[in-house]
């Protein structure tokens, strides 16, 4: 038990939605940071293998 008398290892449920959201949305901006990324590199790869490099 913790000091609120809940059981350890709460699950999601217990979590407060605007935790939650905030957690989600860290993630959901991560994901687009790497997706993005991608793009990049392969846009810079796509044009030097064009250009003959």
């Amino acid at each position: 038990m913790d000091k609120n008398g809940k059981p350890a290892g709460e699950s999601v449920k217990d979590r407060q939605p605007s935790e939650m959201h905030r957690q989600q949305r860290g993630k959901n901006i991560a994901l687009a940071a790497v997706l993005f990324g991608m793009v990049v590199l392969f846009y810079v790869v796509a044009i030097v293998k064009m250009s003959g490099g």
